[in-house]
């Protein structure tokens, strides 16, 4: 699917919810796991892609404060543990989708 654009976003405190399609396939991006996900330079060294972010110092807790939409891509995240430079791209997350749909064809 090129540039899907989910058709809802839900802040949570534990997560980001997109509804991709409004007709069921709805995805829960768990907080920590999306924010040790980062991409900004901040996180991941721009030339090789290693993870420079160390995962201790991310609390356990940490959660979404707000999402703003960047354009019609994606989406920046300010987290409660200061952290907002990161843009998450919709086909990214779609990508990376972790509902049961999609689940399965991530291990293909």
């Amino acid at each position: 699917m090129r540039n899907p654009i989910p058709v809802a976003i839900t802040r949570r405190d534990d997560g980001v919810l997109l509804d991709w399609d409004g007709l069921g396939h709805r995805a829960l991006f768990p907080a920590r796991e999306l924010r040790l996900a980062c991409p900004c330079a901040e996180c991941v060294e721009e030339m090789s892609g290693r993870p420079l972010l160390d995962p201790a110092r991310v609390p356990a807790e940490v959660r979404p404060l707000e999402l703003q939409l960047v354009g019609a891509y994606g989406l920046r995240v300010r987290w409660s543990d200061g952290h907002s430079t990161g843009i998450y791209t919709f086909d990214r997350m779609r990508r990376d989708c972790p509902c049961a749909r999609c689940a399965p064809a991530l291990m293909d």
